[in-house]
């Protein structure tokens, strides 16, 4: 597997090497650009040494605020940002045994259970799961049975919806129209509803 989601060769690099670090990636992914929510992670290791949960879990939390706030930033939202990945780095060492993989892996789930599984991270709602569940199947091999319709439209061959689609320049070129196309929409129905 090899992700090409931040232009950022080291970046990608280890979302391709480090599954807790692509679920990182997925977490911080909200009100900022996709690229720069998965540049996350590596910026986290290049300043504390380590993607490890159990490390990033026991860091000092006050720590890890100020670390986000460097320059540049892991996240524009720094405080509640860096408590939601210690969040999750402790649900990840405390429930799959510091190992990431185990969500998706262990006992053999089918697309539903994984779903269920990401959906009791802290910060990951309907929405976010379904994409990352998107993005296992899509790009990182994951065969859970029944995966495609457990992750929704996400799932879809060829939707270019979701960072679960991005493989290259085009293809992150048209994720970002079909957001916008979105947002567009979402906006006008607000607006005819007022």
């Amino acid at each position: 597997m090899e992700l090409h989601i931040t232009g950022d060769p080291a970046a990608d690099k280890l979302l391709s090497d480090d599954a807790f670090a692509l679920l990182t990636g997925m977490l911080l992914d909200q009100q900022v650009t996709m690229e720069s929510a998965f540049a996350g992670p590596e910026k986290i290791r290049t300043r504390i040494g380590s993607m490890d949960p159990a490390a990033i879990a026991a860091y000092d939390p006050q720590e890890f605020v100020e670390m986000f706030k460097e320059r540049p930033a892991v996240h524009r939202f720094p405080g509640s940002m860096a408590g939601r990945v210690q969040s999750l780095a402790g649900t990840v060492q405390k429930d799959w045994n510091g190992d990431a993989t185990a969500i998706w892996t262990q006992g053999d789930p089918d697309g539903p259970e994984v779903l269920r599984r990401l959906k009791a991270l802290p910060g990951f709602g309907e929405q976010k799961a379904k994409i990352f569940l998107a993005l296992l199947g899509k790009q990182c091999g994951l065969q859970a049975e029944g995966w495609r319709e457990a992750a929704g439209h996400y799932g879809q061959e060829n939707a270019f919806l979701s960072v679960a689609d991005i493989v290259d320049p085009e293809s992150l070129s048209k994720v970002r129209a079909s957001k916008q196309t979105a947002k567009a929409a979402a906006k006008a129905a607000k607006t005819a509803g007022s």
